[in-house]
């Protein structure tokens, strides 16, 4: 999470709104292969790609690209990719091919909305030339920059007040999760969830349920999951239990709801939970 924060706050001094509307801001497909290829080289967990999207909103991303980044990120990114191949073996790239799917879907399914104005347009967003040259640009800011020790501290007090202004809009929405979790882990016994989430729908539906109130890092829900899996046997409910994380979750839920908007997080829920669901009674049926 500390990560997250750290590079949204460098986005925030250093980035201009030019560059992330140049690349995910435009309707177009190319900009959620981008969002989700973006999201794939974060090395960042839930927590911290949480603060990561809402800088890029903040900087201009559309709706689409936020929540395809999102769903990109936790899951896919290159650490869990091994982590998930440790865990799963090969069937480790099936849940990462899976939830990359997912993510391309729904932000084109989002786009198709957002051109029918039925999602909240970014206000953040800046209208950029095509002939904008990002490249250019930056070189002219780096020819044009003083390196000093008063700069210097300049730059830092910058960084930390994009941080600070990232922790107040996320850091309570975390405390609370965490919070939850520490209750269920408390006072929910361990054969409750051995005996509730078995490969059958209701067992994938208790599942998300579960992912939707236990708060925790990527990289400690995908132990979690295999654990389910080696229990049960059920790899579309391990994928389930780990979309579910990014998809139900309340803290999720409610920062897109708060900052980007809410007609974007409630069709987020509504496109993405019947493929999750789809392809976890594939994953069952099949694997």
């Amino acid at each position: 999470m500390t990560a997250g924060f750290i590079l949204g706050g460098l986005i925030d001094f250093y980035i201009p709104r030019e560059y992330i509307s140049k690349y995910l801001a435009r309707n177009n497909k190319r900009t959620i292969f981008y969002a989700t290829g973006l999201g794939f080289l974060m090395s960042a967990c839930s927590h911290g790609i949480l603060a990561l999207s809402m800088e890029i909103h903040k900087k201009g991303a559309s709706g689409p690209a936020v929540v395809s980044f999102l769903l990109a990120s936790p899951w896919a990114n290159l650490p869990i990719t091994l982590l998930l191949i440790g865990f799963f073996g090969l069937k480790g790239i099936l849940i990462i091919v899976s939830a990359l799917s997912i993510s391309i879907i729904t932000g084109l399914i989002l786009q198709i909305l957002d051109r029918r104005g039925w999602l909240e347009k970014n206000k953040n967003s800046v209208l950029v030339d095509n002939r904008f040259s990002i490249r250019q640009d930056l070189a002219q800011r780096l020819r044009h920059y003083s390196f000093s020790m008063t700069r210097l501290v300049e730059d830092l007090k910058g960084i930390a007040a994009g941080i600070g202004g990232l922790a107040d809009m996320i850091l309570w929405w975390v405390l609370l999760g965490v919070f939850l979790a520490s209750a269920v882990s408390a006072f929910v016994p361990h054969v409750i969830f051995q005996r509730f989430l078995g490969p059958s729908l209701m067992g994938l539906l208790v599942t998300m349920g579960l992912a939707a109130i236990l708060e925790v890092c990527s990289e400690g829900t995908s132990p979690l999951a295999f654990e389910i899996y080696k229990q049960t046997g059920a790899l579309g409910n391990a994928f389930a239990f780990l979309m579910g994380g990014v998809v139900t979750d309340y803290t999720e839920i409610g920062l897109v709801w708060m900052n980007v908007g809410k007609r974007t997080a409630l069709w987020m829920l509504a496109v993405t939970l019947p493929q999750v669901l789809l392809l976890g009674i594939l994953l069952n049926k099949f694997f």
